[in-house]
């Protein structure tokens, strides 16, 4: 009876009726079917007369007929093709055994090994968690990357944006989480990437000891719209069922921007209106609909990390303002920063985690807000000590910001293939900010005997 629970449960969610319908037209990236009354979302298959079937989402509605949008090529496809519902394709099977796969957007093994046991059927559109059924965030949740743990440091079911360009380090750092996290699975969404860019995530950033706890999930940037947004909720679907099954489950998603961009195909080809910078509101209502379903629950967690990809560096920009709103915290990662070659880019005083007062010890928050207020003061000062115009002894402060920022420096750095444990990364906080400390001390004291000396 096990061994059969995952088909008796798609037989209970199955459709008695199949509805069915025929095609009339096809538009651009849509195809328009009549007599097929589907709810928007429901998944379809169009059967041409000549080929396999295709795989298609109800995107909306043009008087009477249903806007598809297929997901792959409409070559083939003629006047009079049959379209029939399809109930499968609300669901993505799961199990233990897809760690260390590697799926397409509609959660099917690409990566030549097989198929795998399946032990449930999760829904790909589901709702979030209800509000008072989340449990509060209150451990951390170790990263291995020391400026992320010890200035931001993420909580088990907390959920972060990384907001960056294009090359600043935004996949390597995803790859750095992904090998030395304390999460029990990693589950990894690359969306709308150049092909090349997954094979080197793959052998590079993640390495086998990555892949070895993380499921991918990969819909490039030559898939259709539909699949690249469904992409982003396979994953999520995924991440439920190990959550459900009492994981802490780390969530990563790249990008974000490139599921933005391709619902506003979408919301385009059916028939919305564009708003801001020609994103569609589809757009704006999908984010925090997919973004709400990370958090913890009192099965288990699901910690989320989304990629923005701004444009032209500009966090401002709306869909990175919309996330930026919805998420617990954001990581910025800086241009300036990786053309010094300092990696991992993160902008500490232009990133923050909202659970971090939460999730940290009195001590290790104390630590953090020293090194901020040195590298604060660091900004202040930079211009000036870069053209020579600060003489130093004239204030205690900016000469800790000198001296102080090339430790911090030192600590902040981490080689690609470096490791740091929590327990590591507090240590050497804490030794970093005894440093700070005794210099304050020192020019403090000779700043003091100055004016003794002067009087007398």
């Amino acid at each position: 009876m096990t061994l059969l629970a995952p088909q008796f449960e798609l037989l209970e969610r199955a459709e008695l009726v199949q509805v069915t319908g025929r095609v009339t037209a096809v538009t651009g990236l849509t195809v328009l079917a009549e007599h097929l009354p589907v709810s928007v979302g429901s998944m379809c298959e169009i059967v041409p007369r000549h080929g396999a079937p295709i795989a298609a989402q109800a995107v909306g509605f043009q008087d009477s007929r249903t806007v598809l949008m297929p997901l792959s090529e409409v070559i083939g496809v003629s006047t009079g093709d049959r379209v029939r519902s399809s109930a499968s394709l609300q669901h993505v099977p799961v199990g233990r055994q897809m760690i260390g796969r590697v799926l397409d957007g509609l959660g099917r093994p690409i990566d030549e090994r097989g198929a795998f046991a399946v032990e449930a059927h999760y829904p790909v559109i589901a709702s979030a968690p209800a509000a008072l059924s989340r449990t509060s965030i209150d451990e951390p949740m170790a990263t291995g990357v020391r400026s992320i743990d010890a200035m931001h440091t993420l909580g088990k079911g907390q959920r972060l944006g990384v907001f960056a360009g294009t090359g600043v380090g935004k996949s390597v750092l995803m790859g750095m989480i992904a090998r030395n996290t304390a999460a029990d699975v990693n589950v990894v969404a690359l969306v709308g990437e150049r092909g090349r860019e997954v094979g080197d995530f793959l052998k590079r950033d993640l390495g086998d000891e990555g892949l070895k706890r993380t499921i991918m999930v990969v819909s490039t940037s030559d898939r259709s719209p539909v699949e690249r947004v469904r992409a982003c909720f396979v994953a999520t679907a995924i991440a439920e069922y190990f959550r459900d099954e009492g994981a802490d489950v780390l969530l990563m998603m790249d990008s974000t921007t490139r599921m933005a961009m391709a619902q506003r195909q979408i919301g385009l080809a059916a028939g919305e209106p564009p708003a801001t910078k020609g994103y569609t509101p589809s757009v704006f209502a999908l984010i925090p609909q997919l973004l709400e379903r990370a958090g913890r629950t009192a099965a288990g967690s699901i910690t989320g990390l989304y990629t923005v990809l701004v444009e032209g560096d500009d966090i401002n920009e709306p869909v990175a303002d919309a996330v930026r709103g919805t998420l617990d915290g954001h990581i910025w990662l800086s241009r300036k920063l990786a053309n010094r070659g300092h990696f991992p880019a993160v902008a500490t005083l232009d990133s923050i985690s909202r659970v971090m007062p939460d999730i940290v010890g009195d001590e290790d928050m104390a630590a953090a807000r020293t090194v901020r207020s040195v590298l604060a003061t660091w900004e202040d000062i930079e211009d000036l000590v870069n053209i020579g115009a600060y003489a130093a002894g004239s204030n205690v402060e900016y000469d800790i910001a000198v001296q102080g920022k090339p430790w911090i420096d030192e600590f902040l750095r981490q080689g690609m293939r470096e490791t740091s444990t929590a327990e590591e990364t507090r240590t050497r906080l804490r030794e970093l900010v005894q440093r700070i400390d005794g210099l304050r001390a020192k020019l403090g004291g000779c700043a003091a005997k100055a004016p003794q000396a002067k009087r007398k």
